[in-house]
């Protein structure tokens, strides 16, 4: 058993850094990076793109990543781990291999796990009495059965240890949780008991703290945000971890960005609900009993958590088609630009009505005056210029298309001093609704492939 080990964060969703995962192996030593890409409609986009083209429906940053990446892997030995892997992980492992024969690399293991998906097992599952309701309101799942898009059940870090055990050098998941990604190497090289809550907690902490990439090494950060130094050259965090269940957050030296007590805590709070009963499927863990730490520059020790054991469920993320929306804006100069917006918006909104378009919502913002702060922004006086940003939401896709044609009549039949309008008239996108609900640990069965070239 290793004394220590160091995973590193390299990416915290699809579209992050694309060099932060190459910056982590070259800054200095380090025997995992995991990469978080998966939100919840990050599935639904794949899931459509997949439907169009069979061989898609992963991240397609991954495979030119690992160009860069494989090299690095082979000269220095760390490991790779990623939910990246989207509703096809096997096209994007066969993906990574094509790059691996490019190169000239040979001996690589990439790992597999798979059942995540049960999409096309909905109707099955209903049939057994599984009834997946809406967890929230308790809406029955029938109410959007037609018009699902992707359906994934939330896996732990079981697989990725499996995988693992098996040699794999990269392991591939679809939705497994963010926190997984980093407990699942603790599992594995400590040889930690899956039953021990206290060990699961602590290591689904340090997954939570990295999950989010340089938002816990000062990226994002709502404190004294200008004292963070050189956000530009930003060190992604590593989590050293310990058999104990100890583990120091840290980053590469000379790299900008900032690890501390306040980093840290900011992002432990983030996108939690009762801190007492965080809810993964590896356990549950006691936000509140969590210890930080100043262990040094850019070093804080995570210790003293607590856990209490797993529910006899997995959460399971849905998506389907809610309908249409289009969002247009134009911008109005000084002087008078608030009150032209406004107006401008009381114009159109009197058109859209005229025409009796069916539209479930119409939001307008302001943005230069409340955006960000809706109905208590505080009042400003002549700013420069406003933009106008209206955007409509309905099941009926000829309103949502028409309104699109009302927003350039208002350059020429509106208030004046608007600029602003480009890209051509707003079109109709698909409205992706989300659908939460719990199914029994019993009713999924998980799958692990390791394959090596």
């Amino acid at each position: 058993m290793k004394e220590k080990i160091r995973i590193a964060s390299g990416q915290g969703f699809w579209g992050d850094l694309i060099d932060a995962p190459v910056k982590q192996a070259e800054n200095g030593d380090v025997d995992y990076i995991m990469m978080d890409y998966l939100a919840e409609v990050t599935m639904s986009i794949l899931q459509k793109q997949k439907l169009k083209n069979p061989e898609f429906g992963y991240a397609r940053d991954i495979p030119v990543l690992m160009k860069r990446l494989l090299p690095l892997m082979k000269k220095k030995g760390f490991k790779v781990i990623t939910n990246g892997g989207g509703v096809n992980p096997i096209a994007c492992k066969n993906a990574i291999f094509e790059v691996a024969k490019s190169l000239g690399i040979s001996g690589l293991k990439i790992g597999v796990v798979s059942g995540d998906d049960i999409l096309d097992d909905i109707d099955n599952l209903i049939s057994k009495g599984i009834e997946l309701n809406n967890m929230e309101s308790g809406e029955s799942v029938s109410s959007v059965r037609g018009k699902l898009l992707s359906a994934n059940v939330y896996l732990g870090a079981a697989g990725i240890v499996e995988a693992l055990k098996q040699g794999a050098d990269i392991v591939l998941t679809g939705r497994v949780t963010d926190t997984g990604l980093t407990l699942a190497p603790m599992i594995y090289e400590f040889g930690w008991d899956m039953n021990n809550w206290d060990l699961m907690a602590a290591g689904t902490v340090a997954g939570h703290i990295l999950e989010c990439g340089g938002q816990a090494s000062g990226g994002n950060f709502l404190g004294d945000w200008k004292s963070i130094p050189d956000l530009a050259r930003i060190g992604f965090p590593i989590a050293e971890a310990y058999p104990d269940g100890t583990v120091v957050i840290t980053k590469h030296e000379n790299t900008g960005g900032l690890v501390s007590v306040e980093t840290v805590s900011e992002q432990l709070v983030y996108e939690i609900g009762d801190p007492k009963d965080y809810i993964t499927p590896d356990c549950i863990a006691d936000f509140t009993s969590i210890h930080l730490e100043d262990a040094g520059k850019n070093k804080v020790k995570v210790f003293g958590v607590k856990g209490l054991p797993s529910t006899p469920f997995y959460k399971v993320s849905m998506s389907y088609l809610d309908g249409y929306s289009a969002f247009g804006s134009l911008t109005y100069c000084w002087p008078d630009a608030l009150e032209k917006a406004k107006a401008a918006d009381e114009i159109l909104r009197t058109r859209l009505s005229d025409l009796n378009l069916n539209f479930e919502e119409i939001r307008t913002e302001f943005q230069g005056y409340n955006a960000c702060h809706q109905g208590i922004a505080n009042k400003i006086d002549e700013p420069n210029e406003v933009v106008l940003r209206i955007g409509v939401r309905s099941k009926d896709y000829k309103s949502v298309e028409r309104f699109g044609m009302e927003i350039a009549p208002l350059i020429l039949t509106g208030p004046p001093g608007v600029t602003g309008f480009a890209g051509g008239r707003p079109k109709p996108s698909e409205v992706v609704a989300y659908w939460p609900a719990l199914i029994p640990k019993t009713a999924v069965n998980y799958k692990v492939t390791v394959e090596e070239i």
